[in-house]
């Protein structure tokens, strides 16, 4: 029997990164594998440079008349009752929140939580994004009726750091985008070498230039322990992006370190494609997409320990700690430098990446909703 499922879709058409995709992803792999559905989108705003091709079984619901006036208040506070008007069987929060009032309408709802950084690392944020944080998703968590977590290590905090019961979570590893297992034409990989000046061998690292990404574990490795290889840094600027061009320009690197911003994403699997490894040494991640489009493109990986990068890196990609430059070096040496390595590197890193496929996230996905519309 088909169903209306509801998304706060705000993301998958205004956030380009992470919470963008998995939105964008979850809504193409649920329309696709179930496409008997009515799936309803809702949106506070569009970006027209974001590119979301809608699914035909969807509809787009905005703020109308006055409520142009004020989209978040909409997202926030009209939500629950925009979601009643259009009968939904289910509303699923894509990313942490829940709309208020929702629990009054008699819509089962699941919520996805990503990660609970701001709890882990509350140095990383501001007093003021940390309490209104702790205050929306876990008063989501609170409300739903199911809870997604995107890994293991996202389950395992959402228990101990936020006292949910374990037996309203469900574990659902999100995939990457279609695009990493599309065939690439040489000549695409070559237009995308010559237009960043890309040398023959470089290490690439994918990731927005702030501190928790962790970035400067790479210009400590090379500058600590003198490593002659190349390496691209992608991704968007932050303030903390003068941090590492500081570092850049005190240690000499130059000429060794390339620093690229808005970069399109149709353009990251030649990017990866181009690459001899990628290192990823992220501080916490509450999945890590980069490292699974890494491993699915044929890219030896090093990634860190300490979150949950082992589970989207799979048993064939190498990890060290975040804090340890000198294991880093001694990892990217290792692999630089023996084919053999970098060759079954590779072939475990396509297995493990196999697991992640659309059907697979569908079923999950669906057997979540099942037990939020049971409870």
């Amino acid at each position: 029997m088909s169903k209306n499922i509801g998304f706060d879709a705000k993301r998958a058409f205004n956030n380009q990164r992470g919470l963008g995709n998995y939105s964008r992803e979850t809504i193409r792999i649920l329309s696709t594998y179930y496409p008997d559905n009515q799936y309803f989108l809702f949106t506070p705003k569009v970006n027209s440079n974001i590119y979301f091709p809608l699914p035909e079984n969807s509809q787009v619901r905005m703020p109308h008349g006055l409520q142009k006036c004020g989209p978040s208040l909409w997202r926030t506070f009209s939500l629950a009752s925009e979601a009643q008007k259009c009968h939904l069987d289910l509303f699923h929060g894509l990313s942490h929140e829940l709309p208020v009032g929702i629990q009054k309408k008699n819509i089962p709802t699941v919520v996805t939580i990503h990660d609970l950084i701001f709890l882990k690392f509350p140095q990383l944020y501001p007093a003021f994004d940390r309490a209104m944080y702790k205050r929306k998703y876990l008063r989501s968590c609170e409300l739903a009726d199911r809870i997604i977590a995107v890994s293991e290590q996202t389950r395992r905090d959402l228990v101990e750091l936020a006292g949910i019961d374990d037996a309203k979570i469900d574990v659902v590893y999100q995939g990457c985008s279609p695009i990493f297992r599309q065939p690439l034409p040489p000549e695409t990989v070559e237009e995308v070498r010559r237009k960043y000046a890309l040398p023959s061998q470089f290490v690439l690292s994918i990731g927005a230039l702030e501190k928790r990404k962790n970035h400067i574990l790479i210009l400590q490795a090379l500058a600590n322990q003198q490593l002659d290889i190349p390496v691209v840094i992608v991704g968007n600027e932050t303030a903390y992006a003068p941090v590492l061009r500081r570092f850049i320009v005190e240690h000499r690197l130059e000429k060794q370190v390339t620093l690229l911003s808005g970069v399109p994403f149709s353009e990251f699997p030649a990017l990866y494609r181009c690459a001899s490894l990628f290192v990823y040494p992220s501080l916490f991640e509450g999945f890590g997409i980069p490292v699974l489009e890494a491993v699915t493109m044929g890219v030896p990986t090093i990634a860190a320990t300490g979150s949950c990068l082992e589970e989207s890196g799979g048993p064939g990609s190498r990890y060290v700690s975040p804090h340890d430059p000198e294991a880093l070096a001694d990892q990217m040496k290792e692999v630089l430098e023996n084919s053999d390595l970098r060759a079954q590197m590779v072939a475990d890193g396509l297995a493990h990446s196999s697991k992640f496929t659309d059907e697979a996230i569908a079923r999950n996905l669906w057997n979540s909703y099942e037990r939020a519309l049971e409870s």
